[in-house]
This record gives structure tokens, C-alpha cells and sequence, in this order.
């Protein structure tokens, strides 16, 4: 599937910040020994550093081609873009820094996966490159990482084990232990420092965007609720999850003729919901003072993470509930370290996906689910994480 006209298969864009190396390092590992991909950033000197540790872990990787760009050089962007078939990028937080690239890829026609959780981002390139992509080919994936991509390949995978046909209901709750990441944290405190500028790019896409006819499509916030199949309770998630999905299943008819989906935060107890419901009201009051933003995002750098013992340590279980006709369905996704280790294998097997893999003929921005659905399942499984049916009724 090499593309000749192209050098490089895959770049790695940001691949000396934390996730970056990590992902870079996941590549060395794991990367097929014909794979044509280089690592790229601001500074050659960085890079040359993590070219030594890819080295240690195979040395045929010494001579990875290092390619210097500024994430807001539209230019220098655009020349990265022309020189690969997938450009994969850790470089955020995406409002601030993504959307050259972004559109360096729709305007060169290669696939472009990043690690965003940031709504008014994603909804903005769809409304400013969507077209651009379809024309040239490019499929444009945000969120290939834990922020959605468990979520959204987790909630195909139980609508897989649901009848067709019928209206499909599906509950995800989220547990998890570890620490959040730099990058993550800046990113959500960028999200809801901001409600009137992402109220503004969501109203812009609903009006570009196609609406889904003939079939009913919902992700609401819903409320608080407990949940007798797991015994736990919910907190509802205002986050990007639901809207990928959502997508997903705008896109795919699989999904039903009436699909609705919600998402929440599995707590075992009353008092710990209400606790972080608190927690939760006093981060996003905070993140609307600048210099308390700034002091939360100086506790916790982005491009800094914990030690691999810490990481070791940390763990996510996504469990799914889901109904359909006469069946009822409890499927979980599960996997280590989420904010830095699953999320750099997730992002280095979706590039690997996009390079290589047979895929459905899709165009612009899409999903994971969309455009890569059961290839990066499969390479997800076989790379450790867990999709599994838990249980089923009748």
C-alpha cells in the first residue's frame, strides 16, 4: 500500500512531549520493518534525542529521518504534510496549536489523526477543511486517543452484539485510576473557560453539517442516574465522547433506525457522586479566572508525565449497557495507563490503521469507529486491551 510519489508512510508530529516519545516509542516496538515514518518538531536536537532512544530499542531506527516544523508555520506544515500518507500529532492543546495542520493534510490529501478532547476544535475544522478533505481524499480522525477512541470503538462493539433493525439504547460509565496528563488538563481547562466561543462553533457545524433523514440519532447529557446492571451510579460526562459517537452512529446504519447513547462517570457511592459533582462545578468556576487557570496548568505541565512504575499502577474499565428488541447486552473495554500509555498505543496503532490496513471508503472528518471500526479493534486487542461481553439477557 505504499505510496511512491510520498517518502515517508507515517510522521510523527510532537514526538519529544511526553505522549510524543511514548508514541514514538510504542512506533519502535511495534512498527512492521518496512515502515517508512520520521519523526518531526521544533527542535532538531530534541529529536535527534529521542532518534537515540528509538536506537536502544532497535537500531535500524538510528537513521529515522528527523523533520523540523512549527506548529504554526502553515507553510513548513504543508510541506510536512506532502511528504507522508498519515501524519499523526500529539502537539496541543489543538485550539491554540492544530488547525494549521489540520488543514496542511485536507489541502495535501493525507489522513491526520491527533489526540484532541477539545470540542470547539474539532467542530471548527469541520466547518472550515470537511470539504477540503473530501475533495483530496484525506480522512481528518480527532480524538485517537483515551478521550474517545474506547468509547467510541467500545460502543460499536456492543451494538455489533445487539439485533439489527431496531431501536438501540446504550449507557457507557467510565471508571478509571491514574493521573490526568499536562496536555489533558490544558485542553480542559481551555474547553470550559471557553462555553461561548464552543456554543458558537457548534452552532456553525449544525448549520454545515448534513442532518441525519429516515433514522433518529441522540447523545443527550441526561442526569444523574443508578445503574441496576452494574450497581453503580452515574454521573453524566459533558464531553466529547458522546459526540463522537453520536457521529459514528449518524454515519454507519448499523447503529438502528432510533440510537440514543449517554455517557457518564461510574461512582459506587451516593456521597462521592455528590462529592465530585462539587469538585467538578469548582474546577470549571476556577477555569474561568486567568490567573487560576494559570496555576492549575503550572502544577501539571503539559509534556510532563509520571514514572513508568506510577504508570503501571493506573488502569480504565469503560462498561457498556445496552438494549435492543428482546436482548440486553453488558460489554466492557478495559486497558492500563490511560492518559499516556493506552493513549499512546492508540494513537500509534490508528496511524499504522490509516497506513496500512483495508479500510471502508470514507472521506473528510470522520471516526474512528467510521473509518477504521474493526481493523483498529483488532489491532487494539491484539496489543493488549480488552473488548469482552460481560454478560447477556435474555
Amino acid at each position: 500500500m505504499a505510496d511512491e510519489s510520498r517518502p515517508h508512510d507515517l510522521i510523527l508530529f510532537g514526538a519529544t512531549g511526553f505522549v510524543g516519545g511514548l508514541t514514538a516509542e510504542y512506533l519502535a516496538r511495534h512498527a512492521p520493518p518496512g515502515c517508512r515514518w520520521a519523526l518531526a518538531g521544533r527542535d532538531t536536537g530534541k529529536l535527534a534525542d529521542v532518534r537515540d532512544r528509538l536506537a536502544a530499542i532497535r537500531p535500524k531506527w538510528g537513521d529515522l529521518t528527523l523533520l523540523t516544523a512549527d506548529a504554526t508555520d502553515p507553510a513548513a506544515l504543508r510541506g510536512l504534510a506532502e511528504q507522508t500518507r498519515v501524519v499523526a500529532t500529539t502537539v496541543g492543546p489543538y485550539l491554540r496549536y492544530g488547525e494549521p495542520l489540520a488543514a496542511a493534510c485536507a489541502a495535501a490529501g493525507t489522513d491526520y489523526a491527533d489526540l484532541t478532547g477539545e470540542a470547539e476544535f474539532v467542530d471548527r475544522v469541520y466547518v472550515r477543511h470537511h470539504e477540503r478533505a473530501r475533495e483530496t481524499g484525506a480522512r481528518l480522525v480527532h480524538a485517537c486517543g483515551f478521550d474517545c477512541t474506547p468509547f467510541d470503538l467500545g460502543v460499536r462493539y456492543t451494538v455489533e452484539q445487539l439485533p439489527e433493525d431496531v431501536p438501540l439504547r446504550i449507557d457507557g460509565f467510565l471508571r478509571a485510576a491514574g493521573r490526568i496528563s499536562g496536555g489533558t488538563l490544558a485542553s480542559a481547562l481551555g474547553v470550559v473557560s471557553r462555553p461561548v466561543p464552543m456554543a458558537r462553533a457548534a452552532r456553525a457545524r449544525r448549520k454545515a453539517e448534513p442532518r441525519v433523514t429516515g433514522r433518529r440519532v441522540r447523545a443527550p447529557l441526561g442526569a444523574p442516574t443508578r445503574s441496576g446492571a452494574l450497581r453503580t451510579w452515574g454521573l453524566p460526562m459533558p464531553t466529547l465522547e458522546s459526540q463522537v459517537v453520536a457521529r459514528s452512529a449518524a454515519a454507519l446504519e448499523r447503529y438502528g433506525p432510533d440510537f440514543r447513547y449517554r455517557h457518564y462517570a461510574a461512582v459506587k457511592r451516593l456521597p462521592v457522586a455528590a462529592g465530585t459533582v462539587l469538585g467538578a462545578g469548582a474546577f470549571a468556576a476556577a477555569a474561568q479566572l486567568p490567573p487560576l487557570r494559570k496555576a492549575m496548568t503550572s502544577r501539571l505541565a503539559p509534556g510532563t508525565g509520571p514514572s513508568e512504575e506510577r504508570r503501571a499502577r493506573s488502569w480504565f474499565s469503560a462498561r457498556f449497557v445496552g438494549t435492543g428488541g428482546d436482548r440486553g447486552v453488558v460489554t466492557e473495554v478495559s486497558g492500563g495507563d490511560p492518559a499516556y500509555d493506552e493513549t499512546a498505543k492508540i494513537l500509534a496503532e490508528a496511524a499504522m490503521c490509516l497506513a496500512y490496513d483495508p479500510l471502508p471508503e470514507t472521506s473528510g472528518q470522520v471516526t474512528t469507529a467510521q473509518a477504521m471500526g474493526e481493523a483498529l479493534t483488532e489491532r487494539l486487542v491484539a496489543a493488549g486491551m480488552g473488548f469482552r461481553v460481560r454478560r447477556t439477557s435474555p
